[in-house]
Order: structure tokens, then C-alpha cells, then sequence
């Protein structure tokens, strides 16, 4: 099968494969065992809409590139094909073994995935303008953004699984576990991968649905004034010396 055809069937199997237990009652839905804790590292459940979002655009650019067939739109839909299928089995995995150690694994190939398809598309900017290539570009990076997002909130996570902290010991140190390395990682997409602005929109969401988290549900206000300041202080960075573009292949 093409790969532009598995594009299509993963853009079909992903939010399926997310609604597995909310719809059909099998295994646990994706965030119930960290929901209502008070974690102070976790967005709100509204934000993860942005899944709603990333999956559109998947089908969207895996149509443009059946009906299209561009020779450049091949390059990014392997790496999007793998970034779908271990998708796939990490939702499977979230809903049925609920391992937050495998679930924080999963993550990371995903991301590089992801990753180097924003890193392929930021290759070719400068080609022209077209709805395909804004497809390509928003699911590219909209993917990087908010799976880095998803790997840096699950730090906390994964430490509390093999130590005997609650959701609300060190909060201080559970939130800068999460604002560190998704902080690091804008940088490094900035300076390595891609010029997109849209890794930012999914980081920066995430940002305020955490901040928001803070100041409506833990009450831990000085933790959302500081995840406000960080999620500032990135955008400036962004805005003032990153957007060099990523390193380009030799």
C-alpha cells in the first residue's frame, strides 16, 4: 500500500483509536488517571481538544496528497505515516495497559517523527504558498508542538510512578520538571528543525491550559503567574532570536 494511502487509513484510525474506551467502555479513557488531582503540571481537559484540531489537519493533508499526488508531498507523509501508527498504539496502550513509564516511552518516536517531518517541510519553504503546503505545515508542527507538550507533562508523571509523591508533593519542582524541557525543546525546534510558528501555538496552548489549571483549580496561583512568564518569555525568544530556520542538510 502507498504511504499516502496509509496516511489516509491513519487519519481514520487515530481519533478512533483515542475514542476506544469513551465510546465502547474498553480499558480507560486517555487522562482519567491523572484527572481531578490536582496536578499542578496538567491543562485543563478542554485544552487536549487541539487532538480535534491535529487530526483534521492529518486528513486534510493525507487528501491533498491522494488527489494532488505533489512529488514533495511523499517526503513528509512517510515520517507523518510513522508519527500515525505509533500514535495508534500509544493511545491503545494509554486506554488499555495504563503504564505511565510504556506511555512516556511511546512519546519520544512519535515526537521524532514528528519532528522530522517539520524538519522535511522546513526544507522546502519558500517554494510557493498553497493550501497543501499550509496542510503540511499546520500538521507537521501543530504534531511536534503539542506531542513535546504531552512528553513534558508526563515527566512529573512518570517520576510520581516509581517514587511514593501525590499529585500535590513539590509542585514547585513538578512544574519546573515540565516548563524546563518544553522550554528547551522550543529552542531546539527553533534552532534545529523548523521556522514554524505553529510547534509555538500547540506549546503555548498547552502553556495556558496549565496556567489556567493553576489558577482555577489547585489555587496555586504563583505557579500560573510563572507558568505565565515562562510562556512569555518563549514567545519573545521566538519572536526576537529564534526563527533562524532549521539546519539545513548538507
Amino acid at each position: 500500500m502507498q504511504p499516502r494511502l496509509i496516511l489516509l487509513l491513519l487519519a481514520i484510525l487515530q481519533p478512533l483509536s483515542g475514542a476506544l474506551a469513551p465510546l465502547l467502555g474498553i480499558g480507560t479513557p486517555i487522562g482519567n488517571a491523572t484527572r481531578d488531582l490536582g496536578a499542578p503540571e496538567q491543562p485543563l481537559p478542554v485544552f487536549f481538544s487541539i487532538w480535534s484540531l491535529i487530526f483534521l489537519a492529518y486528513l486534510a493533508f493525507a487528501l491533498f496528497a491522494i488527489f494532488r499526488r505533489e512529488r514533495w508531498m511523499e517526503r513528509i507523509a512517510l515520517p507523518l505515516v510513522i508519527a500515525g501508527m505509533l500514535n495508534v498504539i500509544w493511545m491503545l496502550s494509554a486506554q488499555l495497559i495504563v503504564s505511565p513509564p510504556l506511555d512516556f516511552a511511546l512519546l519520544f518516536p512519535i515526537g521524532a517523527a514528528a519532528w522530522y517531518s517539520a524538519w522535511c517541510f522546513d526544507q522546502m519553504r519558500g517554494m510557493g504558498g498553497s493550501a497543501a503546503k499550509l496542510t503540511a505545515d499546520v500538521v507537521t508542527s501543530l504534531l511536534s508542538g503539542w506531542i513535546t507538550v504531552a512528553a513534558a507533562i508526563s515527566v512529573p508523571i512518570t517520576i510520581r510512578h516509581f517514587t511514593t509523591l501525590g499529585a500535590t508533593d513539590y509542585p514547585w519542582l513538578m512544574l519546573w520538571a515540565t516548563l524546563v524541557p518544553a522550554a528547551i525543546a522550543a529552542w531546539a525546534f527553533t534552532r534545529f528543525i523548523s521556522r514554524s510558528p505553529w510547534f509555538f501555538v500547540a506549546l503555548v496552548w498547552g502553556l495556558v491550559g496549565i496556567l489556567l489549571n493553576n489558577w482555577t483549580v489547585t489555587g496555586m496561583n504563583w505557579l500560573a503567574i510563572m507558568t505565565g512568564v515562562v510562556a512569555v518569555l518563549v514567545l519573545y525568544l521566538r519572536m526576537t532570536r529564534g526563527a533562524h530556520g532549521a539546519v539545513t542538510a548538507a
